[in-house]
């Protein structure tokens, strides 16, 4: 069984994604709950998720920062944003930090499909 990392500070937006990953069709998964980026970040390392949702801003260490550092790290789990930041600036900045995927608020299960496929 998958393991997915969802990390968010807002624990609605946390069960709004669980619950869209579920529509989707990803409800089998084992699912990993974090608060800020630090959490994130201490999770991914201990838990070894098969993937990470993130959220841009974050308290403690925000979204990049907890990629960049992954990276930094040689941890090569696929990560995705899931932000209300959809900027083109924000997109380029995530996929050159090595983000798979940044899906915009809001969004539908459809929209997770398309950027999940493949990654599990």
């Amino acid at each position: 069984m998958s393991k997915i990392l969802v990390a968010d500070d807002s624990r609605v937006m946390r069960q709004i994604v669980v619950r869209t990953l579920r529509q989707a069709g990803y409800g089998g998964h084992e699912i990993v709950e974090a608060e800020n980026g630090r959490e994130a970040l201490d999770k991914a390392l201990a838990e070894a998720p098969d993937l990470i949702l993130s959220d841009w801003n974050m308290p403690e260490m925000n979204g990049i920062d907890c990629l960049t550092t992954l990276r930094a790290g040689g941890n090569q789990t696929p990560f995705g944003f899931v932000t209300s930041e959809g900027s083109e600036d924000m997109r380029a900045r995530a996929t050159a930090a090595g983000a798979s995927f940044l899906i915009a608020k809001p969004f539908t299960a459809e929209t997770f499909d398309e950027a999940l496929r493949g990654l599990l």
